[in-house]
């Protein structure tokens, strides 16, 4: 089809179009010419009145070879070849050498009008043009300047302006014809609009009605090559030997044509505080978010924003409330958002935490929902949307929005960047539908959430709940096979993005060797020579399973009486949420199952539980990981759990023995773990003894294995497997946006 336009229209109108050329260019020269001539005439006019006063003073104090002095002067000008001064009676009063033959006083001149007037002549130097001026002599009347301008330069540019008019007027003439090829797009207009349906996730239900349905077979066709094409992407990254920094930022630059990064987490990645003497210092928070994704965006250079919740953050921001980190090798902004402290209660203790956290955890801890909160909730998500739209310096910049603590932000972003491409994290589990339903603003939570591009969870399992309360709670169109959501026209693909940690750990290469850290903790906790070291890091948190850990080592030593005096338990419980009556009764509670259980088995130089109960920095719990025989993570319920993948990072050593709970997402790669049932007690002590028991060789196979895949899965693969999506995203938008108007707009044009 196309190739009859081209030939039946687009050949013909070019023919046209040179002949119309050749006809009109005539009339074209002359008034080139005409523009040519005038522009000299004016210059000589200019020349003259600011020579005319010079002149006539040499003229009447009779200065010969000042006057030809000052002429030579004038006429070093390329374009101005001579002047001439004439008597009344036509006779050459003065000229300077460079006259063209042909050129002349005369007394036809004299009887011309005291204006200026010009004569075109053709010398031996070609073309030139003669503009007579009278000149105002005391005692010499008539007396006027011939002034001989060189008219080549202008043929020159006549002749190159003719061509350029002539190609313009071709490439015009071709432009006509090319203009009808646009009717092939009409007539396939239909297959684009469905097509760009097709992308957006729309329906062909309407189309199949009409007349091009027999094009239906063709869009099938291109909508499996793209999803080939998606699929062969997916496959390139998941089969990258080594996702590093630097291959993260070559898929942001080669991918997403190096757009602009945001990320917005609650959690800040540096804080900065006071300490008792007033001097700031920067502290790293507990929180397995951080540690994932402060690599990422140090690899992008972009922009963070999070609340600045430090003692300290204020005294360190620019006018602009940032701060560029990390601390010493800066590589990305800090945006710190301020909230009131009602603000921070509500939406953060309140909604996010005594609410959502609950609900999100089968911990069996009951959520409390308070309009109050839900407010502030609301209030909150809506200054983060307004910092983003601040800092976004384009229009469509790629965001990472984290955790369960901007469940409306995506819908409030898109009010402001609707070009933007947003993609947000859950980085906690995801209920089943039934209980999600005891959420009060479910509808509104899963309507903000839908606004994202790509919504992501840590494992399918949590996709599929989060797909069952939308289908239960929301009238949209759902895409099991392909997860995705249609709602109003946009289109929120849900996807499993297990999340990791970096590889090869920042730490690893200035931590001191495992012997080392070894006898560093031993005397730091008072653990002697002999005993076996199992450690425990978390925040004081119900969903981690410490009480049941405790539970767990009580019924080992009680069973096991050889055991006593032969393994201490390390817990670190990073004070955390300790305004909420929860998290107080948890930590009361820990402090009172801590004294009991060693005071029934402790003696002299050996406690069963070593209890810190402070925060630790990063190189304090990499140096805890190197140093001991075993790591139990056995929480009740958690998305991932991080420090299961830290503690095997810590070992390049190859030893140490990993006890992991079944409910943790991290239970689904590192499956050479001993997993437990951390509700289990009995099952979770005899994973204890057996890691004591195990052989080095077991421990090394074991922990070969797991660090394999933590190094293949790392948190840069993680970051990279999102932005592979969202920059198909953006490809998809992009394509929609140059093959046909939006699905809105084909239908007002289909009503029109």
């Amino acid at each position: 089809m196309l190739k009859t336009i081209l030939t039946r229209f687009a050949l013909p109108v070019v023919v046209l179009a040179v002949i119309a050329t050749v006809i009109v260019m005539p009339f074209i020269d002359r008034l080139i010419a005409e523009w040519f001539r005038g522009d000299a005439q004016l210059r000589a006019s200019v020349i003259m009145k600011s020579i005319e006063q010079p002149l006539a003073g040499l003229m009447s104090e009779s200065d010969d070879r000042g006057l030809a002095a000052y002429l030579e002067r004038v006429t070093s000008d390329e374009r101005l070849v001579a002047v001439l001064i004439c008597g009344a009676d036509g006779r050459t009063v003065f000229q300077t050498p460079q006259v063209p033959r042909g050129v002349a006083c005369s007394p036809s001149w004299a009887g011309r009008a005291e204006a200026g007037a010009n004569e075109m002549a053709v010398t031996s130097k070609g073309s030139v043009l003669v503009s007579r001026f009278a000149v105002p002599v005391q005692g010499m009347n008539g007396l006027h300047a011939l002034l001989v301008h060189d008219l080549g330069y202008a043929d020159r540019r006549r002749s190159n302006v003719r061509d350029y008019l002539f190609a313009f007027l071709a490439v015009g003439g071709v432009a006509l014809s090319l203009s009808f090829v646009i009717a092939a797009w009409w007539s396939l207009r239909r297959w684009a609009s469905a097509l760009v349906n097709d992308i957006r996730g729309g329906n062909l239900a309407s189309e199949a009605r009409s007349p091009s349905a027999l094009s239906m077979p063709i869009l099938s066709q291109v909508r499996e090559v793209l999803r080939e094409v998606e699929e062969n992407q997916r496959i390139e990254i998941d089969y990258q030997e080594n996702w590093t920094p630097v291959a993260l930022q070559h898929l942001v630059e080669r991918r997403l044509d190096s757009p602009e990064m945001l990320v917005v987490s609650n959690r800040e990645p540096y804080i900065h505080n006071l300490d008792a003497a007033d001097h700031v210092h920067v502290q790293v928070p507990a929180s397995g978010m951080v540690t994932a994704l402060e690599p990422v965006i140090r690899a992008c250079a972009g922009t963070w924003i999070a609340h600045g919740s430090g003692t300290a953050d204020r005294q360190v921001v620019d006018r602009h409330d940032g701060v560029r980190v990390p601390p010493g090798r800066p590589s990305y902004r800090l945006r710190r958002v301020w909230l009131t402290g009602e603000q921070e209660s509500g939406y953060y203790y309140g909604f996010s935490n005594e609410g959502l956290w609950p609900l999100c955890h089968l911990a069996y801890v009951r959520p409390q929902f308070r309009e109050a909160d839900w407010k502030q909730y609301v209030a909150v998500n809506q200054r983060f949307a307004a910092v983003v739209a601040e800092e976004a310096r384009t229009a469509s910049p790629v965001l990472l929005i984290q955790d369960y603590h901007f469940g409306l932000l995506p819908a409030y972003v898109r009010q402001h960047r609707p070009n933007a491409t947003i993609v947000q994290f859950w980085h906690i589990p995801w209920p089943n539908a039934e209980t999600f339903g005891v959420c009060p603003w479910k509808v509104e939570l899963l309507l903000g959430l839908l606004r994202a591009d790509i919504l992501g969870f840590h494992t399918r399992y949590h996709c599929q709940n989060f797909l069952a309360s939308v289908d239960r709670y929301v009238e949209c169109q759902i895409d099991h096979e392909h997860m995705t959501v249609t709602i109003q026209g946009h289109v929120c693909q849900v996807a499993a993005y297990p999340i990791s940690i970096e590889w090869p750990p920042r730490l690893e290469a200035a931590a001191p060797d495992v012997a080392t850290c070894r006898r560093n903790v031993r005397q730091r906790f008072g653990i002697e020579d002999g005993v076996a070291i199992g450690v425990g890091i978390e925040r004081w948190d119900f969903t981690k399973g410490i009480l049941e850990r405790f539970a767990a080592l009580e019924h080992l030593l009680a069973t096991r009486p050889a055991l006593r005096g032969r393994v201490s338990l390390l817990q670190v419980a990073a004070p955390s949420r300790g305004l909420l009556a929860s998290y107080k009764a948890l930590q009361e509670q820990t402090l009172r199952e801590v004294e009991r259980i060693n005071g029934r088995f402790g003696r002299p130089g050996w406690q069963p539980i070593v209890l810190v109960a402070e925060h630790q920095d990063p190189e304090r719990v990499f140096e805890l990981h190197r140093a001991a025989d075993f790591c139990i993570v056995n929480s009740l319920h958690d998305g991932m759990n991080l420090v299961a993948k830290e503690f095997v990072a810590a070992r390049e050593d190859g030893d140490g023995v990993l006890i992991l709970s079944t409910f943790a997402g991290a239970s689904r790669e590192l499956v050479e773990a001993l997993l437990v049932n951390p509700y289990d007690v009995v099952e979770t002590a005899a994973a204890i003894e057996t890691a004591l028991r195990m052989t080095r060789d077991e421990r090394g196979e074991r922990m070969r294995l797991m660090r394999h895949t933590i190094k293949h899965n790392n948190v840069f693969r993680w970051a990279g497997r999102m932005l592979i999506d969202a920059a198909q995203v953006r490809q998809r938008q992009k394509l929609a946006t140059r093959t046909g108007r939006s699905r809105v707009g084909l239908t007002r044009a289909a009503r029109g």
